[in-house]
């Protein structure tokens, strides 16, 4: 059946000036689409990960193309791909990066294969439509638009595939930057992260990620006399445990700010309604701050969460038979961490706030990204980016320090300035089942064309030699 080509993107690439290096948007559209779903038809799920599959695909794409690569693996199953396309050197790189691999999938739970790549509906469906297939294809076409289109070039452009994000950073980011980091070596970089949020099928804004908290953890162990299940014991390790899980994940630990959230919130309430906005520029005054963060604690835990460094209790474990009285109990906290938390001092206040000496507080120091500074938000870099969400959305933009993890940081910690960016996506699609990680995962068709220019724009407004 021939498919009509989205009426949406003929617009867009009718309001774009023709020039020698303007893609033309109506083929592009196609090619783009075939890739993604060539990407997303491959099952790099994380574990095993099976990038090379991914990076055999590049290959390919590259080889018709003639761009230089180069294939770099700790496990041969595992591959990163690292291209270059050169500019004339006045400026220093700007690196791009998409990550191959995906989460697990109960395919049981998903009304089409998960790595089908079905097109239903205006939606592609599949595992890492949206986590991070998006980026991984867009930043692969962009190097074949400036390959094919001959586009001069301030800076070098290096292209990174990289193995590992969701669940072993070994073979992918950890190894590139540890091993082949010249290869990489870069200004600037532009990653997953960030994002167009739409709401009732309008745009409301766009987020730029320019920092990420920490991944930290803590064990609660706590202790107690083991005995028989008939004669019960207030000490009980477990009545210990839960009453410390109880005041550790009531807590509201010390608010603060940095540049990145406070701009995020000062900026979020120019764009909310009267009832939003004034509760984000009460957070400023110290007086209503805490009434504030107890309505987000409750009704936005995701805004509540940057506020401070975060705790969930996660895992608890305690017992073994149901008539013996166990002697210890454990509980696995993930905690979050401000950029600059000093987590020696965080654990401390910690252990206040629990106030029982049978409940130790032990740090885990296993899987810990490294820490750094937040990018800046002043940057020419980031204006480029917020220019090309201006263009191709007309959404504001917002940066945002995300809560969860991406591998930006170990690209941050060697000097790098690193902007998180996404594809569009609808504020209701997480609630109903359909986000990142589900088990619906889905993409609108218009946000894959979208994608794609926005990456070309923000790209050739950071790279190209302005003329």
């Amino acid at each position: 059946m021939t498919r009509k080509f989205p009426r949406v993107l003929l617009l867009l690439a009718a309001a774009i000036p023709a020039s020698a290096q303007t893609p033309d948007w109506s083929k592009i559209g196609p090619e783009a689409m075939s890739h993604f779903q060539g990407l997303v038809r491959i099952d790099s799920t994380d574990p095993p990960g099976n990038e090379t599959r991914v990076v055999d695909y590049i290959k390919k794409v590259f080889d018709a193309e003639g761009i230089t690569y180069t294939v770099v693996a700790k496990d041969p199953a595992r591959a990163n791909i690292i291209a270059r396309i050169k500019g004339n050197g006045s400026k220093r790189p700007l690196l791009i990066i998409g990550h191959s691999d995906t989460v697990k999938v109960d395919e049981s739970k998903w009304k089409f294969p998960p790595f089908s790549a079905t097109r239903d509906g205006g939606w592609v469906y599949g595992r890492g439509t949206l986590d991070d297939k998006p980026n991984l294809m867009a930043a692969m076409m962009t190097m074949v638009m400036l390959k094919r289109n001959k586009v001069p070039l301030d800076r070098d452009v290096i292209f990174l595939s990289e193995a590992g994000e969701e669940a072993s950073t070994g073979p992918g980011i950890d190894y590139v930057v540890t091993e082949h980091f010249d290869k990489i070596d870069a200004e600037i970089a532009i990653a997953e992260g960030g994002g167009v949020r739409r709401k009732d099928g309008k745009v409301q804004y766009a987020l730029i990620q320019t920092t990420e908290k920490q991944p930290r953890g803590a064990t609660l162990v706590a202790h107690g006399p083991s005995g028989h299940g008939s004669r019960p014991l207030r000490t009980n390790a477990l009545v210990h445990l839960s009453r410390a899980i109880d005041k550790v994940a009531m807590w509201d630990p010390p608010m603060r700010f940095n540049d990145t959230t406070r701009y995020y919130f000062e900026k979020l309430a120019t764009i909310s309604s009267p009832e939003d906005a004034a509760r984000y520029k009460a957070l400023f005054d110290p007086a209503k701050s805490a009434a504030v963060r107890e309505y987000l604690a409750d009704n936005d835990p995701g805004a509540y969460s940057t506020l401070h460094t975060s705790i969930s209790p996660n895992i608890v474990q305690g017992g073994f038979q149901v008539n013996v009285i166990p002697s210890e109990a454990t509980a696995t906290l993930d905690i979050r961490a401000l950029p600059d938390e000093d987590m020696p001092a965080f654990l401390d206040m910690m252990r206040k706030v629990i106030n029982d000496p049978a409940v130790e507080v032990v740090a885990n120091t296993r899987n810990q990204r490294p820490g750094a500074a937040p990018s800046r938000i002043d940057t020419d870099a980031f204006h480029s980016i917020e220019a090309a969400y201006k263009k191709v959305y007309g959404a504001t933009t917002l940066p945002m320090m995300a809560t969860g993890a991406t591998d930006m940081a170990f690209l941050r910690s060697k000097g790098i300035q690193c902007y998180g960016v996404g594809a569009m996506t609808d504020l209701e699609d997480a609630p109903k089942g359909f986000g990142a990680h589900s088990d619906q995962e889905r993409i609108l068709d218009e946000a894959v064309y979208k994608h794609v220019q926005f990456f070309w724009e923000a790209v050739t407004a950071i790279a190209a030699s302005k003329k």
